[in-house]
């Protein structure tokens, strides 16, 4: 029998990239369709630096792993117009003269740098003014932060650091040889004033960071250079290299997000967000206050209990994570690794209202309750005027795929649901900007014209007003303990 025959691309092909905490995936796309036509994936490791305290990765790991994933990818990477790379938001990469990793970058998660930055607020005028200033009030995850910690906790590595970068601008710049990044992962440093949309120069006084050693910030549809000639690395020579952008701008351009579609994102951590048209200044903290990849804006909150912390509950309670039950009184806040929306860095999990009648599923489902009130909550404060209030939720994530977590959305959200059939949607954001630029369209519109929104959809259900209603109530009732748990 003869073998099927391999489609003909009806476009250039392009290639879309995701470097996350824990690997990088490659895909090539047919910019025409969006199919993807090859995939590729190689893991790095996370280590807990000299104290163990720490999450730190070797960048150098970062480049093997997109080259063996694109190796991975055959034939089409090779014959790619253009690629984009996005990654994992707000970590320090430093290196030195000769372009080398001065020390491991610190991560997105790695928050040692607390102190330094709950001195930085204060210096800098308080929640308020970072606020307006950069448009986020930064927590330990803000690289700005992480700088500070660095030159007071390892000043040698400090001096000898002659260019600062984030992880998506090093494989960019791996590419190139150019020193460049975009103003949506630039939003999440700490040290890109929205308000200007330019370096601050102030804060990076303050912080010893010379402006010097930043990357250029690339306007919308600006390419970074084109793929230089490296005699290992499986694309050719001359492909076009967009701005690539952080992991959560990319993954919002490859829904082609119009402002004020809503989008639940439910992992290991729990994400909302929303393009909007209008700067955010949200000076309690609970919005960052990020651009998006194109001229627009990317109002986001995150949570860090989510599917995890569900997972735990039910592997305590002895039951498969989709065996909930309705009913009962129980509230279950599944703040175990402590929190950040709302902000509680020091809370535990806490259980409130058993009953003798209370049922192991009535507690699984107060677990995902605990977690979709959180989430939920932050969406009310990431919305603005251009969102209706019958907009379906786009729900992404691992979480997307359960039962229990879509309904528990509904019934909590009295919103209509819609998921994605789309995975991957970082790397396939970054290939519809790779796309973009190729073909000279509106990236989004790109994605757009994939379909990469279209799922099945899910009517609206009444809103559970008690159950919303009740969880405030524990969690203000319990805010004393919560704060010092």
């Amino acid at each position: 029998m003869a073998a099927a025959a391999v489609p003909v691309p009806q476009g250039p092909l392009v290639v879309g990239v995701d470097s996350s905490t824990q690997s990088t995936k490659a895909l090539v796309v047919d910019s025409a369709t969006g199919e993807i036509v090859a995939r590729g994936q190689a893991p790095h490791t996370v280590g807990g630096g000299s104290d163990g305290t720490g999450k730190e990765s070797v960048p150098e790991q970062w480049w093997e792993a997109l080259t063996e994933a694109l190796r991975q990818c055959g034939t089409p990477a090779r014959e790619a117009a253009a690629i984009s790379v996005g990654g994992q938001q707000h970590g320090l990469v430093t290196l030195d003269a000769a372009g080398r990793s001065v020390r491991p970058a610190l991560l997105w998660n790695d928050v040692r740098s607390a102190p330094q930055r709950d001195r930085l607020i204060e210096e800098l005028g308080g929640p308020k003014a970072w606020a307006e200033r950069v448009g986020s009030v930064p927590a330990p995850a803000f690289t700005v932060t992480k700088w500070a910690w660095l030159r007071e906790n390892e000043p040698e590595a400090a001096r000898a650091t002659a260019a600062v970068r984030l992880p998506h601008d090093y494989l960019t710049e791996r590419l190139t040889g150019y020193g460049t990044t975009d103003r949506g992962d630039a939003s999440g440093t700490g040290w890109w004033a929205s308000g200007t949309e330019s370096y601050d120069e102030e804060i990076l006084d303050r912080v010893g960071l010379s402006p010097e050693l930043l990357p250029r910030v690339l306007r919308h549809g600006e390419a970074a250079g084109t793929v230089r000639e490296l005699p290992d690395l499986p694309l050719p020579t001359g492909a076009l290299v967009a701005t690539g952008t952080g992991d959560n701008m990319a993954a919002a351009l490859g829904l082609g997000l119009r402002p004020g579609q809503p989008v639940l994102s439910l992992g290991t951590s729990g994400t909302v967000y929303a393009v909007s048209a209008h700067r955010p200044t949200d000076p309690t903290g609970v919005v960052a206050g990020f651009a998006d990849t194109r001229d627009a804006w990317l109002p986001l909150a995150c949570t860090l209990n989510c599917t995890l912390a569900v997972d735990r509950i039910a592997a305590l309670l002895g039951r498969d994570r989709e065996a909930v039950e309705p009913g009962g009184s129980a509230v279950l806040l599944p703040f175990l690794d402590g929190e950040r929306t709302p902000h509680l860095p020091h809370a535990s999990g806490l259980l409130h209202g058993l009953r003798h009648d209370t049922t192991p599923g009535q507690v699984l489902q107060a677990a995902y309750d605990g977690a979709v009130f959180a989430l939920l909550t932050a969406l009310d404060q990431v919305l603005d005027a251009d969102a209706a209030p019958d907009a379906p939720l786009l729900l992404i994530g691992g979480g997307a795929k359960g039962t229990a977590w879509r309904e528990t959305v509904r019934r909590l959200s009295g919103r209509p649901v819609r998921v994605p059939r789309a995975e991957e949607l970082v790397a396939l954001g970054a290939a519809a900007q790779a796309a973009g630029l190729a073909l000279g369209e509106d990236p989004a519109a790109v994605a757009r014209r994939w379909s990469t929104a279209e799922g099945p959809s899910y009517g609206p259900v009444p809103r559970d007003e008690a159950a919303m209603e009740r969880h405030s109530q524990v969690l203000a009732s319990a805010d004393g303990l919560l704060r010092h748990s």
